[in-house]
């Protein structure tokens, strides 16, 4: 009955007014008792928020700062001040608060135009939603501008309303879209903006400043400055004497709260990647779901709903392991140099990434220069997620030679003869069958040196040799190696074909350290590929849940795996590593590329993976790294085990320290056990100037190395020799 016999009411009052100014009695009547369906809601914009896997915030993206909150979640004397001063009879009238309107139209009838507001809550509720809903500026400009036509729209509305929700749900409408200032939207970004406080939390001296915003935001908005700060607190407290008026509190209560100071306490609420505490994931996580339909139909949907969705997107980040990742690079790279470090941590068997750092902040250098303590692209990543052009990832790329060469039947200790200079003149042929030699080109091993001899399969690692792995390519046949690398996620970071060239085995394709952490975390799993993952579930902002499982699958046979673990895990104890260590069984391999453009150390447990690159951000063929100085060391040379190996090794370090250490799975010597490489026993001989063994000792499980041999002690994968038919599998003792 209220509701008609105000909108009745409204009609007969208004009705020769408006005619007075120029618009038809009965048209202004029939306009506002023929109600039209309430306007359609869109859903407010709301702040998306990333949270690491342990649920606290790190980064979010907003179009306006907003997390609407039910009325029971705002407390009472903030309810109570937004009605006091922008509608006392909110709770008495049905929509229009007559006298209010009345008097205003009156007095802009007189002017002209419009001159003085007369809006309910619910008018201006109605004039905040067909401004939230608009799709263009010219909507937008519609639902506010001045006119009398547009506040008899929003009159009828404002009836419908009121028959649609309860004076409570209407309110709590208001409040979560009302704009308070400082880029506050709604009350608990506000109370949150000005005091640092929940909605619920706010006190009366707080409500009644809040409440006073709204009218004035921006004049009123104590982010600008002192003058604007003086007129919040003459807006408050306007609102407490107004409280008073009407009997919500006392003129005690009014007084006290009026002597005290504004109390604000201002929070910055920053949004976008930039002001993150961990950028490089963020960026990251910004372009998972850019590029993924799965949050809308094209790009524009899906930076919509980004910026304004309300979801909170639960993360794989570890910050124990972002933290490991900072700390390591920083310690050795200075952001002001030219040199860059990147590091990717991710998880084996599910893909996880659980870091992603570099040595250069996230954002723009002055002038927008390539060189400067900032960067915009994402080290970490490739160019699909806002990564550059990567750096060639150099011998990291013999671990899926060794992998194919295990494959296809080779043997622990098997090897050949190799000369001190290798031509790819023949043998090789990519994977659409056509050659790809290159007569032209002379291949050296990592020094540079010329010098050859007896290669094994692991002592060819350990010693990274460039020619034993070039002809162990060839040997296994290039094509099987490049798929081998491609089904353990290998691709190019600027996205484009892989150069299918001999010299594929030494890593001549630009990568970027996900990647490769991700290849190599397959076989921490024992050969289960897992495609890496930012992203573990999507909470929509009605509290339902999407969880995004991982996506894996079996690449490698799990003996392979295991055996290309007892290699590599040989890198630490007799190789390139060879005195660096995390304190727990690891397996790993270095990478330096020819001139020294670039430098890598890829490695893992069956915990964690880790890949780290190294190399000069303004181009590393123009700019090799050699007689540099990086952070406060001087480096003739930047190799795989002298820069990116140690902050592999910290990192690691820290990011598990809380995690027991895991042993790889043993090999199956049945399978890869009995390889022989003719000379190899006696070029190690001589080398170190021992005298020939005849005895060979049998460990318990049956491996056979010299028995005093200092350099081969400690287990079947220090021994280069298991296998050779000479030993007589006897425990005897070494004659002098």
């Amino acid at each position: 009955m209220c509701g008609a016999l105000g909108g009745v009411l409204a009609a007969a009052l208004v009705a020769p007014i408006v005619a007075g100014a120029g618009v038809a009695s009965n048209t202004a009547a029939g306009t506002i008792t023929k109600l039209p369906p309430p306007p359609r809601e869109d859903p407010l914009p709301e702040v998306t928020r990333l949270v690491d896997k342990d649920g606290r915030q790190f980064a979010q993206f907003y179009s306006q700062n907003r997390q609407s909150v039910t009325i029971d979640q705002v407390s009472k004397p903030m309810r109570e001040a937004i009605v006091a001063i922008e509608d006392a009879r909110f709770y008495e009238h049905a929509g229009l608060d007559v006298r209010g309107t009345i008097r205003a139209l009156i007095a802009n009838t007189q002017a002209g135009g419009i001159r003085q507001g007369g809006s309910s809550l619910t008018q201006q509720l109605v004039k905040n939603i067909l401004v939230n809903r608009a799709e263009s500026d010219k909507e937008r400009d519609n639902a506010q501008v001045r006119s009398i036509r547009r506040k008899f729209t929003e009159m009828r509305y404002a009836l419908a309303l009121e028959e649609k929700y309860s004076k409570d749900q209407i309110l709590e409408r208001y409040l979560n879209i009302a704009y308070f200032g400082a880029g506050a939207f709604g009350v608990q970004a506000a109370a949150r903006r000005f005091f640092g406080v929940s909605a619920k939390d706010l006190t009366l001296g707080q409500a009644a400043a809040l409440a006073g915003a709204v009218r004035t935001p921006y004049s009123t908005d104590p982010a600008r400055g002192e003058e604007q700060r003086e007129k919040l607190q003459q807006r408050r407290d306007l609102v407490l004497d107004r409280m008073a008026e009407l009997g919500e509190i006392t003129p005690v209560e009014a007084a006290a709260a009026k002597s005290q100071a504004l109390g604000l306490n201002m929070r910055s609420e920053p949004g976008g990647c930039a002001e993150s505490a961990y950028p490089f994931f963020c960026v990251y996580v910004q372009h998972e779901i850019l590029a993924n339909p799965a949050f809308g139909h094209s790009r524009a949907d899906r930076e919509r709903r980004l910026q304004r969705g309300g979801l909170t997107l639960k993360t794989t980040l570890d910050a124990t392991a972002q933290a490991a990742a900072d700390k390591a690079i920083q310690a050795r790279v200075a952001a002001e140099d030219t040199e860059v470090a990147a590091e990717a941590m991710v998880e084996p068997g599910t893909g996880r990434i659980r870091a992603l750092a570099a040595s250069k902040r996230y954002g723009s250098n002055p002038g927008g220069k390539v060189t400067g303590p900032n960067t915009t692209f994402n080290l970490p990543a490739d160019t699909a997620h806002g990564g550059g052009m990567g750096f060639q990832a150099g011998s990291t790329f013999k671990i899926f030679t060794l992998a194919t060469a295990l494959a296809k039947g080779w043997k622990f200790g098997q090897g050949f003869d190799t000369p001190g200079v290798f031509v790819p003149s023949e043998g090789f042929t990519d994977c659409a069958g056509k050659p790809v030699n290159d007569p032209n080109a002379k291949i050296y091993n990592a020094s540079g040196e010329g010098k050859g001899g007896p290669y094994s399969l692991e002592l060819g690692t350990w010693k990274s040799s460039n020619i034993f792995f070039m002809m162990l390519e060839r040997e296994v046949g290039l094509c099987d190696v490049i798929r081998t690398a491609k089904a353990l996620g290998i691709q190019r970071a600027d996205g484009g074909k892989l150069s299918e060239v001999p010299t594929f085995t030494l890593g001549v394709n630009e990568m970027d350290p996900l990647t490769v952490a991700a290849a190599v975390a397959t076989f921490g799993a024992r050969g289960k590929y897992c495609k890496p993952v930012a992203i573990t579930e999507i909470v929509e902002r009605d509290g339902r849940r999407v969880e995004i499982p991982p996506s894996c699958s079996a690449t490698v046979d799990p003996a392979v795996a295991d055996a290309v673990n007892d290699v590599l895990s040989g890198v630490f104890t007799q190789g390139t590593m060879k005195g660096q260590s995390i304190g727990r069984p690891a397996a790993g391999k270095t990478g330096t590329n020819n001139n020294y453009t670039s430098a890598w150390f890829a490695g893992y447990t069956p915990n964690l993976a880790a890949a780290v690159s190294v190399g000069d951000i303004r181009g590393s063929y123009k700019y090799p790294l050699n007689g540099v100085r990086i952070g406060d060391q001087t480096y003739g040379s930047v190799q795989g085990a002298s820069l990116p190996g140690p902050i592999w090794v910290d990192s690691m370090q820290q990011a598990l320290k809380d995690t027991p250490a895991t042993d790889f799975t043993a090999p199956d010597m049945g399978r890869f056990g009995g390889g022989f490489t003719p000379g190899l026993r006696e070029a190690m001989a001589a080398e170190r100037g021992d005298v020939e063994y005849e005895y060979w000792y049998e460990d318990e499980n049956g491996n056979l190395y010299p028995e005093e041999d200092d350099y081969y002690r400690g287990g079947p994968r220090d021994d280069y020799y298991r296998g050779d038919p000479r030993a007589d599998g006897e425990r005897r003792r070494r004659r002098d």
